[in-house]
């Protein structure tokens, strides 16, 4: 169970949306992340972030896909998926519930517009990547079964609801 995710844990999980953004070449785009105290230690994952206020889902996966590449013109999708995840971040645990969001563009130059202070000190940039480079990388990417999601996705549409995937704990 979710709520259950770190013994000891006393407070409830951060509410995470995420964007699989593809351009019309079917790349997906992701961000260059790095552990603060750590450069060495490197990863890339999906444009997202939590809830603000009262804000939905779909408005916090729209506002964080603004701020984090400039994109305001983008077709929101459905819900692909759901995770659980704990991993350590910046000198803390982060215990996050993430829904993953499909979503299309036609602009393939991005800028990040709005980085939060934590965000510039831990992201190196983005890429686009095709379904192929995602599976050939050696390097870490978040989730951990992303380039095998993304190639179920463009092989077969979208979920008719959304797949919850493992839970993953770093």
């Amino acid at each position: 169970m979710a709520e259950d995710l770190v013994p000891g844990r006393d407070t409830a999980l951060r509410r995470v949306a995420r964007v699989v953004l593809l351009d019309p070449d079917d790349r997906v785009l992701l961000l260059h992340g790095f552990e603060p105290a750590d450069p060495a230690d490197r990863w890339w994952f999906t444009p997202g972030g939590g809830l603000e206020g009262d804000e939905t889902h779909g408005e916090a996966a729209r506002r964080e896909l603004a701020e984090e590449t400039g994109l305001t013109d983008v077709e929101l999708g459905p819900v692909l998926w759901r995770r659980t995840c704990s991993f350590p971040f910046d000198g803390r645990r982060w215990d996050q519930e993430e829904w993953y969001f499909l979503a299309r563009t036609k602009r393939t130059a991005v800028a990040p517009t709005a980085l939060t202070e934590l965000e510039l000190r831990s992201t190196a940039g983005l890429r686009w990547w095709t379904s192929a480079e995602l599976s050939a990388a050696r390097e870490t990417v978040y989730p951990t079964r992303l380039a095998e999601l993304l190639r179920t996705l463009l092989d077969e549409g979208p979920p008719s609801s959304p797949v919850v995937l493992d839970t993953e704990i770093a």
